[in-house]
C-alpha cells in the first residue's frame, strides 16, 4: 500500500511507531496531486512549501516523544470557503479571486493546534451554491471514478481529493446534502454533524441557519477521529453548542431499531441505487437491528421549502461583496454602478440566480406568501423527525436517487439539479447529524447510504457507521 493511501488511523499509528515520518506522508499526497490533479482538478490551492514545513515540525514532536494529537503530521485538504490566515481563500468566485484571509476560521485553529499538515485548498461550487462543482468561478472538477462525471457538490473538491489520495482526508461544509452528496458520488465517507456542534466561525457564509463545517474521509473511524478533533462550543459562533456525545460505545446494531422511510424509496429513485440500499439494509437486519416502517409525511415539502429559505438568507449574506471593502472590484462612474458592475462581473449564475429569488421572496409583497410559510413548514419537517425518534434509534435511506451524473447533464437544467438534493435537505433543515458511507457501487459508481439520527447523537452514528463498515469488510 502506498502511503497516501492510508487511512488517518493507520498512518497515525505508523508515525507515532517511526515506521514512516511527516514528511514521507506528505510528500506521497503532493507526488499524487503532481501526478492526478491536472486531470481531476481538485484543488484550487496546493500549499506546498507550508506543508513540508509543518510535516518537518511533526516529525520533531514526534521524535521528541510529543505528537499533538492523533493527526498530528497528517496530511488535510480544505474547502476553500474556510479563511485561514494568509492564504488565499475564495469560495470559488471571481469576486474573491485575490482575497487573502486575515485570520483563521476555528476549525482551521484547532488544526493547526492539532499539528495537522494543511496541504491545500479544494474547489467547489461556487460559495457553496450547487450540487456538481460545476458552478465554481475556476473549472469542474471530475471524479476519480469517471473523469465523464462529477463528483457531486458543493464540497467536490474535497471529496474528489479523498476518493483519488491526495490528501489523507479533508473538510468540507454542507448546507443541504454538500458534505454527504459528493461522498456518496465518491465513494468516502462524509459525515454532517448536528448544527452547531462545529463552529462556522470563519466558514463564508451561505445560508447561516443550515451551515454547518464536516470531516470528509476513507473511513467512518477517521470521521470520528476528525469530528472529535473539530467538534465543540466557539464564544465567536453564536449557533455554537457544547454538549458531550458520550455514551455511544454500548449502541450495538443488535439493539437498533432503524427506521425506513416509504419516502425515501418512491418514485425518483433509480432501481440499482434501490438494490445497493436494500441489501445494505439487509446487512444491519443480519446484525440484529430491528427494521422498522416509517413515515416522514412532510418530506415531500423539504425541497420547496429549502429552495425559499437558502435564497433568502444568501441575498442577505451575498450583501458583502460590493467590490468596495475586499475582493473583485470593476470600474463605474459612481458608486451605484460600481455596486453593480463588481456584482454582475464577480458573481456566477447560479449564485445571481439565488440572490434574485431571495430578494422576491423577503419583499414587502411576498414574504407572507413564500418565507413565512417555508419557515412553518421546516418547523412540520422538524417535527416529523422528532415523532420518528420516539420509535427508532436510526434512519436509513439513499443519499442520492442516482450515481454520479454526467459533466454537463444537468446544468442546463436548474431544477433537476436542484432535486438531486431531495434525501439530503431535510436532514439540514432539521439541524440533524447524518453521514454517507459506502454502501456498494452499480458499473463501478460508488452508492453511498444515508444515516439519519436524532440532533446531538452524533457519536452514536459514527459508532453504528464503523460497525457497518466492519461487517462489509469481513463479509
Amino acid at each position: 500500500m502506498k502511503l497516501n493511501e492510508l487511512t488517518i488511523k493507520e498512518a497515525s499509528e505508523k508515525l507515532k511507531s517511526g515506521e514512516i515520518t511527516s514528511q514521507e506522508l506528505t510528500q506521497a499526497c503532493l507526488d499524487e496531486i503532481e501526478h492526478k490533479d491536472k486531470d481531476i482538478h481538485a484543488f484550487l490551492l496546493v500549499l506546498k512549501d507550508e506543508a513540508i514545513k509543518s510535516a518537518k515540525e511533526s516529525d520533531e514532536r514526534y521524535r521528541n516523544n510529543q505528537p499533538l494529537s492523533q493527526i498530528d503530521g497528517i496530511p488535510v485538504a480544505i474547502k476553500d470557503n474556510m479563511c485561514m490566515l494568509d492564504t488565499k481563500t475564495t469560495a470559488g468566485s471571481k469576486i474573491l479571486e485575490n482575497f487573502v484571509a486575515p485570520y483563521d476560521a476555528t476549525v482551521i485553529s484547532k488544526l493547526k493546534s492539532a499539528g495537522a499538515v494543511i496541504i491545500g485548498k479544494t474547489n467547489l461550487d461556487e460559495f457553496a451554491m450547487g450540487s456538481s462543482t460545476e458552478n465554481s468561478a475556476y473549472g469542474v472538477t471530475r471524479n476519480p471514478h469517471d473523469l465523464d462525471r462529477v463528483p457531486g457538490g458543493s464540497s467536490g473538491g474535497s471529496a474528489a481529493a479523498v476518493a483519488a489520495n491526495m490528501c489523507i482526508a479533508a473538510l468540507g461544509s454542507d448546507t443541504g446534502g454538500s458534505i454527504r452528496q459528493p461522498a456518496s458520488f465518491c465513494g468516502i465517507t462524509g459525515f454532517k454533524p448536528t448544527y452547531g456542534a462545529v463552529s462556522r466561525y470563519g466558514l463564508m457564509a451561505m445560508a447561516s441557519s443550515l451551515d454547518q463545517i464536516g470531516p470528509m474521509t476513507k473511513t467512518a473511524e477517521d470521521a470520528e477521529i476528525l469530528f472529535d478533533l473539530i467538534k465543540g462550543y466557539d464564544e465567536k459562533d453564536s449557533t455554537s453548542l457544547s454538549f458531550q456525545t458520550g455514551g455511544a460505545q454500548d449502541l450495538e446494531s443488535r439493539n437498533l431499531k432503524i427506521g425506513i422511510p416509504r419516502e425515501y424509496f418512491a418514485e425518483g429513485l433509480d432501481s440499482e441505487v434501490k438494490k445497493v440500499i436494500e441489501a445494505a439494509i439487509g446487512k444491519f437486519k443480519a446484525m440484529g437491528a430491528e427494521i422498522i416502517d416509517i413515515e416522514l409525511p412532510n418530506a415531500k415539502y423539504a425541497l420547496s421549502c429549502y429552495y425559499i429559505i437558502v435564497p433568502v438568507e444568501v441575498a442577505s449574506n451575498m450583501g458583502r461583496y460590493d467590490g468596495i471593502k475586499y475582493g473583485f472590484s470593476a470600474e463605474g462612474d459612481n458608486l451605484l454602478e460600481k455596486y453593480i458592475n463588481s456584482r454582475s462581473e464577480g458573481l456566477g449564475a447560479e449564485v445571481k440566480r439565488r440572490i434574485i429569488l431571495g430578494t422576491y421572496t423577503s419583499s414587502a409583497g411576498y414574504i407572507d406568501q413564500y418565507y413565512n410559510q417555508a419557515q412553518k413548514v421546516r418547523a412540520l419537517v422538524k417535527q416529523d423527525f422528532e415523532e420518528a425518534f420516539s420509535k427508532v434509534d436510526l434512519i436509513l435511506g439513499p443519499v442520492m436517487p442516482t450515481t454520479a451524473f454526467k459533466i454537463g447533464e444537468k446544468s442546463d437544467d436548474p431544477l433537476k439539479m436542484y432535486l438531486s438534493d431531495i434525501y439530503t435537505i431535510s436532514v439540514n433543515l432539521a439541524g440533524l447529524p447524518a453521514m454517507s458511507v459506502p454502501a456498494g457501487n452499480i458499473d463501478g459508481l460508488p452508492v453511498g447510504l444515508h444515516l439519519i439520527g436524532p440532533q446531538l447523537s452524533d457519536s452514536k452514528i459514527l459508532k453504528i457507521a464503523q460497525e457497518f463498515e466492519n461487517n462489509v469488510l469481513s463479509s
